[in-house]
């Protein structure tokens, strides 16, 4: 399932996050979730949907770079088959494009724009998928919407695009930059073949540059044994977690003689609150490493 990607040919697990309206959730989940459930069998990707009767969802996709194309490929060709379906009940003459919104750290976006544009027009010019990066962030975010329509086709090849930008944005001399969880919220890489950061260190943080609501912390202690649930081979469990949450997580180093570990949750009230979920649900997950998903 590995994938090479961009000229270091890195084998990495991306996560990527689009905006949905409830009626495009409702179209990628399907009958009794028979949608969802072909689309993760087949892409191979994990594929969640936020909780929640908000008019829009985050749905967010997580694999390595080939099953993060296919989960694409499927979700775009099943707007396409809505748009078309729509269309045979409609006096429309001219078929709209499939149009997907992913969400995009403000950090990333100058590399995804490029110096005067020229990367984004470099991608729309190859793909010929429209590309509009928004000019504000997400309500209570530091993240922006990037609006991509065209044909299904078009659509997969601008993700692929978009998603090497990424790959290069966060790659120094065949390392990782680990940026501010803060900053970068759920679109941190998880990483296979480097640790995320060294567990009971916490990534430095840029004074000035945080633009999240006001954290607060809550510990919580884990037992020794079920630690190994919670972080997950190489620590990819638990950089999910950070992922999903939004949260910093840091683990404390095991103390001689305590059959516990102390976890602090950074955050806001409801970065820890979906922090604490993911933890206890990883900590009843039977698989150590992490390969189970997070209920949709």
């Amino acid at each position: 399932m590995e994938s090479k990607v961009s000229e270091g040919g890195l084998n990495v697990t991306l996560t990527i996050r689009l905006l949905m309206h409830g009626k495009e959730v409702g179209s990628i989940i399907g009958k009794k979730g028979e949608t969802v459930k072909k689309m993760r069998e087949e892409s191979g990707a994990r594929i969640n949907i936020s909780e929640g009767n908000c008019p829009e969802r985050i749905v967010t996709i997580t694999g390595p770079t080939d099953a993060i194309f296919k989960a694409f490929a499927m979700i775009a060709y099943k707007f396409e088959e809505d748009i078309t379906n729509s269309m045979s009940n409609s006096t429309a003459t001219s078929k709209p494009p499939v149009t997907l919104r992913l969400v995009v750290p403000a950090s990333q976006c100058g590399s995804l724009i490029g110096k005067g544009g020229s990367k984004i027009k470099e991608i729309r010019e190859s793909t010929g998928a429209q590309v509009q990066v928004a000019g504000d962030m997400l309500p209570n975010s530091t993240e922006r919407a990037v609006t991509i329509s065209g044909t299904p086709d078009a659509i997969i090849q601008c993700v692929k695009q978009i998603c090497v930008v990424m790959l290069e944005a966060y790659t120094i001399q065949g390392q990782y930059a680990i940026p501010h969880p803060d900053l970068t919220k759920l679109h941190q890489l998880a990483m296979q073949q480097t640790p995320f950061t060294p567990l009971g260190q916490t990534t430095p943080a840029f004074p000035g540059l945080d633009a999240s609501p006001p954290a607060s912390t809550h510990e919580l202690t884990i037992p020794n044994d079920l630690i190994g649930c919670i972080i997950g081979r190489q620590g990819t469990k638990i950089n999910e977690i950070r992922q999903m949450s939004g949260a910093q997580i840091k683990i404390a180093n095991a103390t001689e003689g305590s059959s516990e570990r102390q976890i602090t949750i950074t955050g806001t009230p409801a970065n820890i609150s979906l922090a604490q979920y993911l933890i206890n649900a990883s900590s009843a997950d039977p698989d150590p490493h992490g390969r189970n998903t997070f209920p949709a």
